[in-house]
């Protein structure tokens, strides 16, 4: 009689785990569907801290993928090094209708090196599992826990970090005990932080989130973070790889990265240091001094990037990087600090979160180990800060690029972590101009020459071909410019690296059948080399607003001497706009034979509203419709 009442409460137990765990894609909420490629039917994650050496991350997740859009969702990539164990790893595969249909656990992963193509060491690897499921939809379950050996850099929640993506049920729970205390940054949560103590008399944080329908794919939207949820974590006190540390704020934290990871490593042979001495002595500026030895790392050294160990955060030493000639970031601008050192020259080790599609800033009022990606130097000559990347063999000195352009960035000095704001390349800073003077012949046969400027963020716009062969270079040139039956007769790219660097290319060309003649008349296009060919694409009931990362001014003088004796068939092109994102331009002139096209294009950085998008694209399509403008010559009568 037990045994039939035991069974029984088994029979009811797994009844009703099986009535939890219902993976019938029919059950998800219809509002949920719409522009998602997979919905996250419950996902709970958790951390718990049991010391300062010993992180307990613990993640199960269940995600539906409904079609072919969602399949990179069923990727499972579990991280792990010496200081990230995994403690296990399982999981199970259900098809439309929840039936289970496979199982898998650590034995089903590969395993492989995180190795990034550029990397010369790293102790990261990662446990990687994709299912081999080929109908929709279908549900992959999985769960894993990893024991982290420090509470330096926490887990942080994000219930959606790509686009079509909805979610049923997400939470996060965040443990510890009573005398370890954390900051949090909470961004576009919709319920509040629930705070209470475990059975283990545990402090416990929680955030859920529910019902999250999925963002669509907008173009010109802002930096995710700026809309998704997400919780960023942040602890009070930390041990990381054996190395203790406290801070609340970006002072402290850069003051901990100065005296615990980069004090003491900048030390020279003295031999270095005479010759840089020496390589200085009759320049008269500080600034100019910094220059020559910045050129002369570039000259001596080579990126390549290290990431074992402390080293993901601690730079080689000074005289390691000298004696070897190739360091990561962190390495080569520890290295510079310590030449310029050498003559006197202060300068700031920064950190930056870097990027090109996006200006992510260090957040103002949270600090954070991992807001950082990437390493630049600062030397805060008076009255004239100059920041320079030393990862490059041939950028000039004092320019940044569109890497780690006008955002907020951590500088750690002997007295402190303080915010400063890299140089921001206006929308007229970033210029291309372009002057061209063509002949077109009776045979329609186009030849001539074309001289190019780029400056500011463009000025590397051509740095890609500078040490190729010239055959190479010809072949990359002719995949640039939209100009049928072009040759490149010659060739020559100049750049000039002073504290206004600019790169100038000179192009001698020439291409048959450019011009068509029919009937008496020629026809040619007015603008062969620098189109907009297609408008930014249509976005119905658009909800993010507009965001424009980086403004950009275009302008173009082409001089067309055409055959004798022939005027415009039609009005000539005169077109104008001015938007606040946007201004362009594009006229047309016939003095004699000379015929004169000029383009001005010019694209604004900044936010604007959500309604302002269709109003963007048909600026673009108006602009597509002048750049694809053709010139029709009619013979004098």
């Amino acid at each position: 009689m037990r045994s039939i009442i035991i069974t029984s409460w088994l029979l009811v137990i797994f009844s009703m785990a099986n009535a939890q765990q219902n993976y019938d894609a029919s059950l998800i909420p219809k509002e949920l569907l719409p522009y998602a490629g997979a919905v996250i039917r419950d996902k709970d994650e958790s951390v718990e801290v049991e010391g300062l050496e010993n992180t307990i991350y613990h993640i199960k997740e269940a995600i539906t993928i409904l079609n072919k859009n969602g399949d990179d969702l069923a990727h499972i990539d579990i991280e792990h090094d010496k200081s990230a164990l995994i403690k296990y790893v399982k999981g199970a595969i259900f098809n439309e209708f929840g039936k289970q249909t496979g199982k898998f656990n650590e034995s089903d992963f590969e395993d492989y090196s995180a190795w990034d193509g550029f990397s010369l060491f790293t102790d990261t690897r990662v446990k990687h599992y994709f299912p081999s499921v080929n109908e929709y939809p279908y549900t992959i379950v999985y769960e894993y826990e990893l024991r982290l050996k420090q509470t330096l850099d926490l887990p942080q929640w994000e219930p959606v970090t790509n686009f079509g993506v909805a979610v049923e049920k997400s939470s996060y729970t965040f443990s510890c005990n009573k005398d370890f205390n954390i900051r949090y940054k909470e961004s576009n949560l919709t319920g509040a932080v629930t705070l209470a103590k475990n059975s283990a008399g545990m402090k416990t944080y929680t955030w859920k989130a529910d019902n999250l329908k999925a963002v669509k794919d907008e173009p010109f939207s802002p930096y995710y973070k700026n809309y998704l949820t997400s919780v960023e974590i942040a602890p009070e006190k930390f041990t990381y790889y054996g190395i203790e540390g406290s801070f609340t704020t970006w002072k402290e934290l850069g003051k901990w990265e100065y005296d615990k990871l980069l004090s003491n490593r900048t030390e020279l042979p003295e031999e270095t240091k005479e010759h840089i001495k020496e390589l200085t002595m009759d320049i008269p500026s500080a600034k100019l001094k910094a220059k020559k030895i910045y050129e002369y790392m570039q000259d001596k050294t080579h990126y390549i990037s290290v990431q074992v160990g402390i080293g993901g955060y601690q730079p080689f030493l000074a005289s390691e990087v000298d004696n070897q000639n190739y360091g990561d970031c962190k390495a080569l601008v520890n290295y510079t600090q310590a030449l310029l050192k050498a003559v006197n020259i202060d300068s700031y080790y920064c950190v930056v979160k870097s990027g090109r599609n996006y200006k992510v800033s260090m957040i103002d009022d949270f600090a954070s180990m991992e807001q950082g990606d990437h390493i630049i130097l600062c030397l805060p000559f008076k009255n004239d800060t100059t920041w320079a990347d030393c990862t490059s063999q041939t950028i000039p000195f004092g320019y940044l690029g569109d890497f780690t352009d006008d955002r907020t960035v951590l500088a750690c000095t002997p007295e402190g972590g303080k915010l400063m704001h890299t140089p921001k390349y206006t929308a007229t800073d970033n210029l291309q101009m372009r002057k061209a003077n063509f002949v077109i012949n009776n045979a329609g046969e186009l030849s001539g020459g074309m001289t190019t400027i780029f400056k500011g963020v463009d000025y590397d716009e051509r740095d890609y071909l500078v040490n190729e062969a010239r055959t190479e270079q010809v072949k990359m040139l002719q995949r640039v410019y939209p100009l049928n039956n072009m040759e490149i007769e010659d060739y020559e790219i100049k750049q000039d690296k002073s504290f206004d660097p600019a790169t100038t290319e000179n192009i001698k060309l020439h291409a048959r059948d450019y011009a068509s003649l029919t009937d008496g008349k020629y026809y040619f296009m007015l603008n062969p080399v620098n189109r907009v060919e297609q408008p930014p694409p249509q976005a119905r009931n658009r909800l993010n607003t507009v965001y424009i990362n980086r403004g950009h001014t275009y302008e173009d003088v082409i001089t067309y001497t055409i055959p004798t004796g022939y005027h415009l068939e039609k009005d000539p092109l005169n077109v104008s706009l001015d938007k606040p994102f946007g201004k362009f331009t594009a006229t047309i002139t016939l003095n004699g034979n000379q015929l004169i096209y000029k383009r001005k294009f010019q694209i604004i950085d900044g936010t604007y509203s959500s309604g302002s998008y269709q109003d963007l694209v048909d600026f673009y399509q108006d602009v597509v419709d002048a750049d694809s403008y053709t010139v029709s010559l009619v013979k004098n009568q």
